[in-house]
């Protein structure tokens, strides 16, 4: 099946304590127009906001696409560019030390939304002046419940 229009999606998760309060922010280009996507949860961790962000932004799109991922987070980068969830699937959801993955249910989830897009990731520094990655930041930072940024 072939992917419609590119899309380019910045995404970033924060969390006030973590665990606690956290909000995730999705900043998605089509056409030059830009769209915003952002939401929070009262108890949660740093990683699952970051893994909530590019999750809801790829459930937002319809149809297959081509999606280029930018995010300031090694622990999702990392996992798709190195291939873990592979690892992961074959040895029953245990990492190397064979422990239980942490958030599997949003790992499996996003790895769904992966699969039926045709998805990039890039890795991004966080606060470098990137206007879009830094946007991401400021939405994930405003949707924390009870905190004002």
């Amino acid at each position: 099946m072939t992917a419609g229009a590119s899309i380019v999606m910045y995404t970033d998760g924060a969390c006030s304590g973590n665990p606690g309060p956290g909000g995730w922010g999705v900043v998605l280009v089509e056409d030059g127009r830009p769209r915003e996507l952002s939401g929070g949860e009262r108890s949660t961790t740093n990683q699952r906001m970051e893994l909530t962000a590019p999750l809801e932004g790829l459930r937002s799109l319809a149809g297959r696409r081509r999606v280029a991922i930018h995010s300031d987070s090694a622990y999702v980068v990392n996992c798709f560019r190195d291939k873990w969830y592979e690892r992961w699937r074959r040895n029953g959801w245990l990492n190397v030390q064979k422990k239980p993955v942490e958030n599997r249910d949003l790992w499996e989830a996003l790895i769904a939304e992966v699969e039926r897009h045709d998805v990039t990731w890039h890795k991004v520094v966080g606060h470098s002046g990137d206007p879009l990655n830094d946007r991401a930041d400021a939405l994930a930072r405003a949707a924390i419940p009870g905190v004002r940024s």
